[in-house]
């Protein structure tokens, strides 16, 4: 119990410390979860708590919109990083919830005795408020969370310095990268007016791969703190291959940007994300579950006109590659498969950064900067790609 008492308290004074009387928002919505776990029954538990943490959290992101488009007065950094952890918080108690109601994990609460009861809830509180995932990182399952935090002793995973230090030197490199190319925008700033197209295509390629590092920075920082603190090493057995302490990973740079098709890009950018949105989404709608699953995510990154933008143009392009690939693939000789890959590479280049200066910069000014470099084009011309080859389809 005393590891389980030092994550939790770890956590708790993280969420102080960093987030200030914003904290608050991610210990009301805590308590709200134990107090469902406590009463509400196993097969209608993820129902209550889906619905009540994604009001709670829509709340905070229209509080946010509010402030910034109708009030225009500037957000405090510790209410986006508390709403942003929130986001977090929603991936863990939704896990649990699921686990719950499909019977994965069991809990059982003594009401004669409070201590037992607050003992039981002890491990649910420390993997809520786990300190090394509260700002950013992997979603790990809670049985897996558990089955680490009581065997440590049993079988510890080997010492992770090694690793930890080559994920570090990893993330340097990526923040060397993105000086340089922060450098170069700013020497080479783009005017609609004064530069051609494909300089203005490369322009916003550029402050898209620059947005992107960022997250590859973020999520390999969280993979090393993880990794610290033991998590991360399941499936092998101690000895075997560095490779192993990958087994918690929101992503690697060299595998999600050699996607060639941006279906693979999806599945593999922010993978346990993905995960968790398949799972609680896609697997669970019988009808449009594509749609769906991005539409739900567009709720959860907080509705802003660049997350509808972004969103359905991901929904619509992942859709359309199913359907070219299949259409397509099966005509073409080798040489042509090769010439093709790299040309569907290109293609998922652009298409991601369209989407991504949509979502991240959130507003009007991302949408006027794509239509001014007409970079729009990549996206239209994909959704309307499979009509033509239904034209051009012979029938017999």
């Amino acid at each position: 119990m005393c590891r389980y008492l030092f994550v939790s308290v770890g956590g708790c004074v993280l969420a102080v410390v960093t987030m200030g009387v914003y904290s608050t928002i991610l210990f009301t919505s805590t308590v709200a979860f134990l107090l469902l776990v406590c009463s509400v029954e196993a097969g209608c538990i993820h129902t209550w708590v889906f619905g009540i943490q994604m009001l709670w959290q829509t709340f905070w992101h229209l509080l946010i919109q509010y402030r910034e488009y109708y009030l225009h007065e500037p957000v405090c950094i510790r209410l986006f990083l508390a709403v942003s952890s929130l986001m977090l918080l929603t991936q863990r108690v939704t896990s649990v919830s699921m686990d719950l109601q499909e019977k994965r994990v069991a809990l059982t609460f003594n009401s004669s005795s409070k201590s037992k009861t607050c003992v039981m809830l002890l491990p649910l509180v420390s993997y809520v408020l786990n300190f090394t995932t509260l700002l950013g990182g992997p979603l790990c399952s809670y049985s897996r969370f558990l089955s680490l935090m009581e065997g440590i002793h049993l079988n510890p995973p080997p010492n992770p310095l090694w690793v930890v230090s080559l994920k570090m030197v990893q993330v340097l490199i990526l923040e060397c990268v993105r000086h340089c190319l922060v450098s170069f925008l700013k020497h080479n700033t783009y005017d609609p007016s004064k530069s051609n197209l494909l300089y203005g295509i490369l322009w916003v390629w550029v402050l898209a791969l620059v947005l992107r590092i960022q997250y590859y920075s973020h999520w390999r920082v969280s993979e090393c703190l993880n990794n610290a603190a033991g998590f991360g090493f399941w499936g092998s057995s101690p000895g075997d291959s560095d490779s192993d302490w990958s087994r918690l990973s929101d992503g690697d740079f060299w595998t999600i940007e050699g996607s060639s098709r941006i279906s693979e890009f999806a599945r593999r950018w922010n993978a346990t994300t993905a995960s968790w949105l398949r799972r609680l989404v896609y697997t669970r709608c019988n009808r449009f579950p594509l749609l769906m699953t991005f539409s739900f995510s567009l709720w959860w990154h907080g509705l802003h006109l660049g997350h509808f933008v972004g969103m359905l143009t991901w929904a619509a392009t992942v859709k359309v590659d199913y359907h070219i690939h299949r259409h397509l693939h099966w005509m073409l000789s080798p040489t042509w498969r090769k010439i093709y890959k790299v040309l569907r590479w290109i293609n998922t280049q652009m298409i991601v950064a369209f989407i991504v200066i949509a979502v991240e910069l959130r507003d009007m000014s991302g949408l006027r900067l794509l239509s001014a470099t007409y970079i729009f084009l990549c996206p239209l011309f994909n959704i309307i790609l499979p009509f033509i080859l239904i034209k051009l389809t012979p029938v017999y």
